[in-house]
């Protein structure tokens, strides 16, 4: 059980105990600022009076090409702000990190945090013990400061040598997605041996790639196969997918218009309907380039939601927004109360947000 873990969690809420502002809510998982409860009022703010449902921490502050401190300096320091965020939280909290290991690591040895190995390097000894226990230190490591999700593992194909958000920071473990699942599987099996969340990364694959869409609108109509799923089908057959996150890359073939994350074609035809799956699905974070240039708040929230994303994630760190929850919130009602998002909709992700919840025992 993970030290974020409530000893005695409180009842989950029934939906008509919830107002739709507070339903919303459960639906945004947001970054901020400050790595001490004194510099956190804001964060604070947003969970006591907007209830917002999760938080996700960085350790380096991207905004206006800075590298300043964003919310992690030590162990002790990070059990103190998670836990004063979670005594805060009517509903408890999904408190989040992108702990992948290797060079996507937010958890630093720096810090005082324990070194961690890169998924290709896991890919290349490919030793299913030796994955595992890689995964355990991740997990035993964010557990004990109070994380009760990591964003990962990535189950991206290594699938083109030019991709550098992929390949280049070796994310991958395999070009073939059987070793892809087989590793993916251990690193989960792991992390739930600890009482930690895992969330696989992104539907419908990032591997093919040649672009970054933290940077802009990333197309891989032309080279995406349809092999790029297989890692998400297996994982989900197995019962091993806790969340998954959509890619805002474009594919033509899945899509004529939109992005994968903006696209119900995508979500709902082919991760729901296609795959089978019934989890929670979030969003990549919504302020990268790929999305905030192209369509903005107004547009691409309402239609995440009606894709079927479930949670939306704003890391609010390539681009700071002291109020981004609450406008957030305010687009999403103002959607709801003019019939362009069905309540329905709300409701069913919040169901499954809450039910995720009760099952990382964060509710009873």
């Amino acid at each position: 059980m993970s030290s974020s873990t409530p000893s005695h969690p409180p009842a989950a809420p029934t939906l008509s105990a919830l107002t739709l502002r507070e339903k919303i809510a459960q639906l945004l998982n947001v970054g901020f600022r400050g790595c001490h409860p004194s510099e956190c009022a804001l964060a604070v703010r947003d969970i006591r009076e907007h209830g917002v449902g999760g938080v996700i921490l960085f350790d380096q502050e991207m905004v206006d090409g800075s590298a300043g401190r964003r919310n992690i300096e030590s162990p002790p320091q990070v059990r103190e702000l998670l836990a004063h965020f979670q005594s805060h939280a009517r509903i408890p909290l999904l408190t989040s990190v992108d702990q992948e290991g290797g060079r996507v690591n937010r958890l630093k040895a720096v810090y005082g945090f324990p070194e961690s190995t890169a998924h290709e390097e896991l890919g290349r000894l490919d030793d299913s013990a030796t994955t595992f226990r890689h995964a355990t230190t991740i997990a035993q490591t964010l557990a004990s400061v109070g994380f009760n999700l990591n964003l990962a593992p990535v189950v991206d194909l290594d699938a083109h040598p030019a991709n550098p958000i992929i390949k280049g920071k070796r994310r991958s473990f395999s070009a073939d997605p059987a070793a892809v699942a087989r590793h993916a599987a251990d690193y989960i099996r792991a992390h739930r041996a600890q009482g930690v969340l895992t969330c696989l990364k992104h539907f419908p694959g990032h591997g093919s790639a040649t672009g970054d869409t933290h940077l802009g609108l990333v197309n891989v109509t032309a080279t995406w196969t349809d092999r790029e799923l297989i890692p998400f089908q297996r994982l989900i057959a197995a019962g091993l997918c806790d969340l998954i996150m959509s890619a805002h890359v474009f594919n033509a073939h899945l899509d004529p218009e939109l992005p994968a994350t903006l696209s119900r074609a995508v979500i709902t035809g082919i991760l729901r309907e296609q795959l089978g799956y019934t989890g929670v699905i979030t969003s990549d974070d919504m302020e990268m380039k790929a999305i905030s240039s192209h369509y903005g708040l107004e547009n691409s929230l309402p239609l995440a939601i009606n894709a079927g994303i479930d949670v939306l994630c704003f890391g609010n760190n390539l681009s700071y927004h002291r109020d981004i929850a609450a406008r957030a919130i305010d687009i999403l009602e103002r959607a709801v109360t003019s019939g362009h998002i069905p309540a329905s909709r709300i409701d069913e992700s919040c169901t499954r947000v809450l039910a995720l919840k009760r099952r990382a025992g964060l509710l009873a």
